[in-house]
């Protein structure tokens, strides 16, 4: 069966094609490398054995979205991973990222509309929380006012997808709740790429390994938490993107109890940015040039997993250890470096 991947050259779109290919899928990438690079492709292939086909689009154009559906009659299903990302971003150009993120899901949900059946994955994120008044985070947490553009658009675009299911029951779809994916794949040749400035904090701390970076900020330690640090659900890449697969899957399989379905994705355990520090201090025997500074606007205080859902009903729990993820992901700052 032929999937569809968008932004599949990225992060979490490139791992999770790696997962479609070795569970047999074959796969079609659209990318317009406005965020990641074409030779990603050659880590694809090298890790499967197998090249996916790749059409280099810019999905905001309406009617090259179109002629690829006309092309690719044969798509089973559509994981869109396709958007721009950057919080900080987000908030200096908003009309960027309500186009970016939201022009071209509602292009790619046109065409699915028009087939029999089709069955579409969002990746969406756990910021559509907001500040929680629970921890653990259930999928039944209300969704609060977003504190940024790009937190805005994944709300509105759940929104979308909601709404389009409930007119189109053809449309089967799963939102898809990201907590904080990190790592990169074990035979470091493909891992997260973040074009200048890291805006997570794992890829800054192993540049700040490495060298890249003269030292890491850490943004507050007078939080109302164990150590005085923000508490974040840290997830490992490769596990995240099985969850693709197995969501899929559930689709494919019409296993899904609806046509719009939600889980959060994450370990159901917290990590403090210290906590973070001192696991890269382990896995690479380095001591991380760190310093405490004031806190930062719009930081929530704590944010991780009620897992149950995804462990239960997707059939999906995170395998990876946070000293596990940690250690791929500063084997893939080396070998960039090297």
């Amino acid at each position: 069966m032929k999937i569809l991947v968008t932004g599949g050259l990225g992060f979490i779109g490139s791992h999770t094609v790696v997962e479609l290919q070795n569970d047999g899928f074959d796969v079609v990438i659209i990318d317009d490398c406005s965020n990641s690079s074409e030779d990603v492709l050659k880590g694809i292939t090298d890790i499967t054995g197998k090249k996916p086909l790749f059409e280099k689009i810019d999905l905001k154009e309406k009617e090259k979205v179109e002629d690829f559906f006309k092309r690719h009659e044969d798509i089973g299903g559509v994981i869109h991973f396709a958007a721009s990302k950057a919080v900080g971003e987000s908030v200096e150009k908003p009309l960027l990222y309500y186009e970016n993120n939201i022009g071209t899901l509602v292009y790619l949900l046109k065409e699915l509309s028009k087939k029999n059946n089709s069955n579409f994955i969002f990746s969406s994120s756990c910021t559509v929380y907001g500040q929680a008044d629970q921890m653990p985070i259930t999928e039944d947490a209300p969704v609060k006012a977003a504190e940024s553009p790009y937190g805005n658009t994944k709300q509105i675009g759940e929104e979308i997808i909601s709404e389009t299911c409930k007119v189109t029951p053809e449309l089967n779809a799963i939102a898809l709740r990201y907590f904080n994916p990190m790592g990169a794949h074990p035979s470091a040749k493909i891992g997260e790429l973040p074009m200048g400035v890291p805006q997570n904090l794992v890829p800054f701390i192993t540049q700040t390994g490495v060298g890249i970076r003269k030292e890491l900020s850490v943004f507050g330690d007078d939080y109302p938490t164990e150590d005085g640090t923000c508490v974040r659900d840290y997830i490992y890449v490769v596990d995240l993107a099985k969850a693709h697969v197995q969501a899929l899957k559930r689709l494919l399989n019409k296993k899904n109890e609806k046509n719009y379905e939600v889980f959060n994705l994450g370990t159901g355990k917290g990590s403090s940015v210290l906590e973070v520090i001192h696991s890269f201090e382990r896995v690479s025997g380095e001591k991380l040039n760190y310093k405490i500074v004031g806190r930062r606007p719009g930081d929530i205080t704590e944010a991780y997993a009620d897992t149950k859902k995804a462990n239960e009903v997707l059939g999906w729990k995170a395998q990876y250890s946070l000293d596990q993820a940690m250690k791929s992901a500063w084997d893939w700052e080396q070998k960039i470096r090297s």
